[in-house]
């Protein structure tokens, strides 16, 4: 049984959508309003864990908060804990949080390996290392259980650039000197992110050793001028910005020995052509 907490949410909806064609094992999902449909309703920051928790699952926790000052993102810390607690209350088999490439910082040119030294550089990046650090103290609390926190790059339809797009609002993107495909970041399809959290809750489901640290994404960067172009999305080039990354990547290896090919294609074609499937499914 895979426990999908936070199913409500952003990248949850699009979960919802490439679960079912992925997936081998049941899910249920929580929310904390309204109980999806044949699913669970728990307030994680105030209600103890209903009974209808299954027992003996895999949790996959969706909750988080990605806005908001400095005191609102350290519900980021809260929410990871209580998914902890509830999976020693239900003797879960493991638990897999999500956090976000924004632990890594700026990237400095290179691709971040999860052992990699992290810098985050905005309050989110920093609320999610603060869940990392208390999450592994708990781990180390409570060895019976896996803990695996997921280092998710971006989300092509769940980022700020495809999924923010407005019809009849062309896109500004930072400008990078010296090339045109603007800032480069390491993406992955929501169809392929099914994939890959899918694969991943099989392999805990047999007990199989996984890391603490795992970084999602496809392999390789892919320039976001070049997404825009491939999805014939109209868009411009904004002013300089000196503050302005012009690339983040990850190193994929460690993903890649586990699930071999899950996470698609790094490039242009690839991820729209995923984020397209992914549209024409929620239609």
């Amino acid at each position: 049984m895979i426990c999908i907490l936070g199913a409500a949410g952003r990248i949850g909806h699009m979960l919802y959508a490439t679960w079912p064609a992925n997936r081998t094992q049941p899910v249920i999902r929580q929310g904390r309003g309204a109980a999806p449909v044949g699913g669970l309703r728990w307030d994680m920051l105030v209600e103890p864990v209903p009974p209808e928790m299954p027992r003996g699952s895999v949790i996959l926790n969706l909750a988080g908060v990605t806005r908001g000052d400095e005191t609102a993102l350290t519900a980021n810390v809260t929410l990871a804990l209580a998914a902890l607690d509830a999976a020693q209350e239900t003797a879960a088999r493991h638990v897999f949080l999500c956090s976000s490439a924004a632990v890594y910082g700026a990237g400095h040119g290179q691709d971040l390996g999860e052992e990699d030294p992290t810098d985050p550089v905005n309050p989110y990046g920093r609320a999610k290392l603060a869940m990392e650090v208390a999450a592994e103290r708990w781990a180390a609390e409570h060895p019976a259980i896996g803990v695996t926190v997921l280092r998710i790059g971006n989300v092509a339809g769940a980022d700020a650039l495809l999924g923010g797009a407005v019809a009849g609002r062309p896109v500004t993107l930072d400008p990078v000197p010296g090339h045109d495909r603007g800032p480069e970041r390491s993406y992955i399809g929501p169809w392929a992110l099914g994939r890959v959290l899918a694969g991943l809750a099989d392999l805990a489901c047999t007990d199989q050793p996984l890391p603490f640290r795992l970084n999602i994404a496809a392999p390789g960067v892919v320039g976001m001028a070049d997404l825009l172009r491939t999805a014939d999305l109209p868009w411009g080039w904004g002013p300089p910005n000196p503050s302005a990354v012009a690339r983040v990547g990850l190193n994929t290896a460690r993903l890649e020995a586990l699930l071999p090919g899950a996470a698609g294609a790094g490039n242009a074609e690839a991820l729209i052509a995923d984020w397209r499937r992914w549209k024409e499914a929620t239609a």
